[in-house]
């Protein structure tokens, strides 16, 4: 982040009827619901900040544009009361962002609250899923000799740079005459984020965010393929209520060896 005085990346607007003025406005991306969402990424006074934002909104409103969205860094907080008098409200806040949001027409409000749990996602550059467009989890094989705890937080630090650690599986699906004829066990497990800020793997992985449970739940493909749904819904399911999956409870073998049991273990409170 620049701690300068250069201003927020900005576009210039032609005003039309053969008149020479140009206006400057907020570099907004339009985002699927008629929406704009304005990020601001350099520091900016808030006397040029706010005519900006007037105008922008007068040309947002012309071009029939809803919900407008803007994310202030942590850093950037001179600029929040400023934009709460011209008529935004405070949408969510994470440790170091603030989103506030206004509705432009004269109709009911539909923005969606906030989302309480949101998931990590990625979009693969090759395989099956190439170009779909779907956000899938992260997922990956286990290596010999690796315990599948161990794999899933492997996986995610390798495709996404997200420290995270176990906490359950989830659920497990069996398949047969899948790799080189084999039979095999795919496990949906859940982790607990430890760092949050993503840097995708470049070699496979196209794209990767944090996403509101309910979008990715409601994924045309998730609803289409039974098994995606399935998998999406116990996700869903989890962040809603009590379910409860299998913990996996370091132990030993006979011989020794170290190992993992996975089972519920809500009802054992002496362990």
């Amino acid at each position: 982040m620049s701690s300068s005085t250069s201003s927020v990346p900005m576009k210039k607007q032609t005003v039309p009827e053969n008149e020479v003025q140009q206006v400057q406005l907020l570099n907004g991306v339009e985002d699927l619901y008629q929406g704009v969402v304005v990020e601001i990424k350099e520091y900016i006074d808030s006397s040029i900040f706010i005519p900006l934002l007037r105008a922008s909104l007068s040309q947002w409103k012309q071009q029939g544009k809803r919900g407008v969205w803007i994310k202030l860094p942590i850093e950037f907080s001179h600029l929040v009361n400023p934009v709460v008098q011209e008529g935004f409200r405070y949408h969510h806040a994470e440790p170091d962002y603030l989103m506030l949001v206004n509705w432009l027409p004269y109709t009911p409000d539909t923005l969606p609250v906030n989302a309480t749990h949101r998931v990590l996602v990625v979009q693969e550059k090759s395989g099956g899923f190439k170009g779909t467009g779907l956000w899938k989890l992260p997922t990956g094989v286990v290596n010999e000799g690796e315990d599948i705890c161990e794999a899933a937080i492997r996986e995610v630090k390798e495709e996404t740079g997200i420290e995270a650690e176990f906490v359950e599986i989830l659920a497990f699906r069996q398949s047969h005459r899948s790799f080189f004829g084999k039979s095999d066990l795919f496990f949906i497990c859940m982790l607990r984020p430890l760092s949050f800020d993503i840097q995708k793997q470049e070699s496979e992985v196209e794209a990767a965010q944090w996403m509101p449970m309910e979008d990715y739940v409601n994924q045309p493909y998730n609803q289409k393929h039974q098994l995606f749904k399935l998998i999406a819904e116990i996700c869903k399911t989890k962040s809603e209520s009590n379910y409860v999956g299998f913990s996996a409870f370091p132990t030993t073998t006979a011989s020794g060896k170290k190992t993992y049991l996975y089972f519920n273990s809500s009802d054992f409170s002496k362990l």
